[in-house]
């Protein structure tokens, strides 16, 4: 069955967009990024002044939905069956004026927590676990995605993150920047929502002018000349072809170490 996003008004101004697969920790189907990019897009025109994105059943998203695809339909389809439809929810989130929270009130992992990091403030529970599966995928990461990463924690820690591949905790997210607070998980829906209300109250052309003004700067920091992004992308997509890559989804399916080829 495949995932959904709820949408509900919990107050004046707010519009909240909850993550639901509870069958697969809230992984990211079509379903759920087609409606995250939807929402995003359309907040504006419901009225909306923020948008609060959190997770149902206490997860917020164990990252895109990749345990059904046989590794050599992926290789073949990588572009359309992630990078579009992630994109797009992604790119919905950064273009948006309107401020966003991220509620984690469970472990936000690969996929979910980059898009945990597209939204402005993230608070987060105090049991929860933050991390970046790509090196245990045999994947190589987008550019842009890393991108984000540097912005938010910079080079040390986004090495840390994707090259060890391994899980930080609440605490240290916190330290690092990856979250902005951490409460008691009873708090959490509250004080995000707190948090949601509060933007919502504060001036439009303020918030607005300000994201737009941290989009300029972040953009001009993170120019590449054309002839290095496209070998970037050349080099991630001719990772969904490798031996590699092949052997993580299977050895990630069979839920086992995997074997690495190394090609």
């Amino acid at each position: 069955m495949p995932g959904e996003l709820k949408v509900d008004e919990p107050a004046e101004g707010v519009l909240r967009l909850v993550i639901s697969n509870p069958a697969k920790h809230n992984a990211l189907d079509h379903p759920i990024l087609d409606a995250i990019a939807a929402q995003v897009a359309a907040a504006p025109d419901r009225g909306a002044r923020a948008l609060l994105l959190a997770g149902e059943d206490g997860m917020f998203s164990s990252g895109y939905d990749i345990a059904d695809i046989p590794p050599g339909v992926f290789a073949r389809e990588a572009e359309r069956l992630v990078a579009h439809p992630f994109t797009a929810a992604l790119d919905a989130l950064a273009a948006t004026d309107l401020p966003v929270v991220a509620a984690l009130g469970g472990p936000a992992i690969g996929g979910g927590l980059e898009l945990a990091v597209h939204c402005d403030l993230r608070v987060a529970a105090e049991h929860v676990q933050l991390g970046m599966p790509p090196a245990r995928l045999g994947l190589v990461y987008s550019h842009t995605g890393l991108r984000r990463f540097l912005d938010v924690v910079g080079e040390s820690r986004t090495r840390e993150l994707f090259l060890l591949g391994r899980y930080v905790d609440a605490a240290r997210a916190e330290a690092w920047g990856l979250v902005n607070e951490v409460v008691a998980a009873d708090r959490l829906d509250a004080t995000a929502l707190d948090w949601a209300v509060t933007l919502a109250g504060n001036s439009p052309l303020s918030l607005s002018g300000n994201k737009r003004v941290l989009r300029a700067l972040l953009a001009a920091e993170a120019e590449l000349p054309a002839d290095v992004e496209a070998e970037l992308i050349a080099l991630r997509r001719a990772c969904f072809s490798s031996e590699d890559f092949a052997e993580g989804v299977r050895a990630f399916a069979e839920k086992r170490e995997p074997r690495w080829p190394g090609r």
